[in-house]
C-alpha cells in the first residue's frame, strides 16, 4: 500500500468507505452519508491546515485514509488535533490504520503539534484496540452524548502525546 495525500479525486471513494459506516453502525454520529461533493469539500478545508492522507492499493483504489483537524477553536488549542481514522471493509487487518496513523504523526509533529485525540463511539473494539496500539491512551467517556439509533451513545477520548511538551512555537499549515 502507498500513503499519500488525499486529493479531491479521492473524494468518492472517501464517501463509499464512509457510508456504510454512517447507515449501518453507530461508529460515526452522522445520519445521512456525505456525498462526493462534500467531501471534496472537506478534504480542501482540511488540507488547507491539517494533513489528510489515503492508502491506495496497487490498483490505486483507497483502502482507508486519516486525517486531522481542528481540536478547539481558541488559539491556545492550535498544537493539539483530533483525528479520523476509516477503512475499507476488505482492508481491514492487515496493519493499515497503524500505518496510516504513524505517516500522519510524523506529519504532525513536522507541522509544529503536541498531542492527538481520538473520539470513539463506544461500544468499538476494534478502534480502541487501533488507537491503543498506536499509543493512544485513554482519558476520559462522555456518558451519553450522542443519540442514534434509538438511544443514546458513549464516546470515549483517548490522547497521544506526539512529542515532548516544550515552549511551542507557531504551528504550520499542511498546505498539501
Amino acid at each position: 500500500m502507498k500513503i499519500r495525500t488525499a486529493t479531491a479525486d479521492d473524494a468518492e471513494a472517501i464517501a463509499a468507505i464512509y457510508a456504510p459506516i454512517v447507515l449501518d453502525t453507530t461508529i460515526s454520529f452522522e445520519w445521512v452519508p456525505p456525498g462526493a461533493l462534500e467531501f471534496r469539500a472537506r478534504i480542501s478545508t482540511t488540507l488547507a491546515k491539517y494533513p489528510w492522507l489515503v492508502a491506495v492499493d496497487p490498483s490505486e483504489r483507497v483502502a482507508g485514509y486519516v486525517y486531522a483537524g481542528s481540536h478547539r477553536d481558541p488559539p491556545s488549542y492550535q498544537w493539539s488535533v483530533t483525528t479520523s481514522v476509516y477503512i475499507r471493509d476488505d482492508s481491514r487487518g492487515q496493519g493499515l490504520g497503524k500505518r496510516l496513523y504513524a505517516e500522519l504523526f510524523d506529519r504532525l509533529v513536522s507541522l509544529g503539534h503536541y498531542r492527538a485525540y481520538a473520539g470513539i463511539a463506544l461500544p468499538n473494539d476494534a478502534s480502541v484496540a487501533l488507537h491503543e496500539g498506536v499509543g493512544f491512551e485513554p482519558i476520559g467517556v462522555y456518558q451519553a452524548v450522542g443519540y442514534k439509533f434509538g438511544a443514546w451513545r458513549d464516546v470515549g477520548w483517548w490522547q497521544k502525546s506526539l512529542r515532548p511538551l516544550a515552549t511551542p512555537g507557531p504551528v504550520a499549515a499542511f498546505g498539501g
